[in-house]
């Protein structure tokens, strides 16, 4: 299950990660989104130990979505050593997704 993130633990859960981390924003009333949470579930227990996969819904923590310019949802941006390494916007398919956490281990 992909942890939820929130503006408070944001930092703790994602840039202070020893793995890297995949954050997936999101709203509730996103079409494209529904369509990404099973996706990034599977990776979340397909990953389990070799990475953290978060979701984080921009409604409900607007600070951090500002802070890294998330305008268009889903957004995926991919964390490691507490900075942006790559970043996907708009509903993808898991291999897309799974190929760019890869290439962070």
């Amino acid at each position: 299950m992909a942890i939820e993130v929130t503006d408070e633990n944001f930092e703790e859960l994602v840039l202070k990660s020893d793995k890297p981390v995949l954050v997936d924003f999101w709203a509730e009333w996103c079409g494209p989104c529904r369509m990404v949470a099973p996706v990034v579930k599977e990776l979340a227990e397909e990953y389990g130990d070799k990475a953290v996969i978060t979701k984080m819904d921009v409604d409900s923590n607007p600070a951090t979505s500002v802070k890294f310019g998330i305008r268009n949802i889903p957004t995926i941006l991919f964390f490691k050593g507490g900075e942006v390494v790559d970043k996907q916007v708009g509903a993808v398919p898991k291999t897309i997704l799974a190929s760019k956490l890869d290439a962070l281990m």
